[in-house]
């Protein structure tokens, strides 16, 4: 990053090249994690973590672009953003800033008596003056704004009762099993906070209300299997300790946590894509990877062995019904 201007960390300002673009970057040295970055090249000259910086932030997803811009392009985005960090105040945001670039997309997207314009990534440039607005967590939609009724992704969220990922470990590895029953790949993302991720990949020729319905009723079986260890309660004194199948953020307008995204918590973690082969890793937990070596385990490819292309609900659905 080029930084010009004052000295003061409140006042100066840098640009960034993303792309074809150059992105003015405010405030480079306001620092939003205090002591966070997990990493040899981050870590202080007292051996303890070194703050990260918006710089950092922006550095991190201009670096992370080619694999996290596919998970966004065309999708409505809900950003979570913290302008003065982790200590200040935190806000959901839905509308567009009212800075927003004319060069970086919008969808307006129907809502209950009105509309919400929200920002669409398509590119790096739009991911790094996202970061600048301290953008820390982007939640995208299962849809993309063309179809927006008919997702093209599925999500289960492994919600452990307590911070312990062996329970998400164990009931991933089950769910995995029952979704190769029913002929449907999925992948797996840590969340960076408690708990896990599966998702399945559709072809967008199914709507919310019957993706929603097929997702219960897989959690359903899945929880019958193993009804000491797992739960479809979604009220928390009815769980009884069990992990939460929880498929609620399949529907119009909810969103998910998306892979590359930075958490807001200590340590600065990322929702990283991992392979099955990383799920059964005890070394593996949900914040195991940070802004500091999450870009290794791009290298990994974790993702290869899943079918780009979506799959249909139709033959699923037959399967479980035979299961129900």
């Amino acid at each position: 990053m080029s930084a010009t201007g004052a000295d003061s960390a409140g006042t100066e300002e840098g640009s960034v090249r993303a792309g074809r673009r150059t992105v003015r970057i405010h405030r480079p040295r306001k620092v939003l994690f205090p002591g966070s970055a997990r990493s040899t090249e981050s870590t202080g000259a007292d051996g303890g973590r070194a703050d990260v910086t918006k710089a950092d932030l922006v550095e991190y997803y201009r670096s992370v672009a080619r694999h996290m811009v596919p998970e966004l392009r065309g999708r409505p985005l809900m950003l979570e953003r913290h302008p003065d960090g982790l200590d200040g105040p935190r806000f959901m945001q839905k509308n567009i800033p009212g800075n927003y670039p004319d060069w970086a997309r919008r969808a307006e997207m129907a809502k209950k008596g009105g509309t919400v314009t929200h920002p669409v990534c398509d590119d790096t440039a739009t991911l790094v003056f996202l970061a600048d607005q301290a953008s820390v967590t982007f939640h995208r939609w299962l849809s993309r704004a063309d179809r927006p009724d008919h997702p093209d992704r599925l999500v289960f969220d492994l919600d452990p009762a307590r911070d312990d990922f062996e329970p998400v470990r164990a009931a991933a590895l089950l769910l995995h099993e029952l979704l190769d029953e029913l002929a449907l790949p999925a992948s797996a993302m840590t969340t960076g906070s408690k708990g896990l991720h599966v998702i399945v990949r559709l072809d967008r020729r199914t709507a919310f209300d019957e993706v929603r319905a097929f997702a219960m009723d897989v959690a359903r079986v899945l929880a019958a299997r193993d009804p000491d260890r797992l739960t479809t309660e979604q009220r928390t004194d009815a769980r009884a300790g069990r992990l939460y199948l929880d498929v609620q953020r399949n529907a119009y307008a909810q969103t998910a946590v998306a892979p590359y995204s930075v958490r807001p918590r200590e340590g600065a973690p990322v929702a990283t894509p991992i392979s099955w082969d990383q799920v059964k890793d005890p070394a593996v937990t949900a914040r195991r990877w940070t802004v500091g070596d999450v870009l290794e385990q791009t290298r990994t490819r974790p993702w290869s062995d899943v079918p780009a292309r979506g799959r249909s609900l139709a033959p699923a659905r037959r399967r479980l019904d035979a299961l129900l």
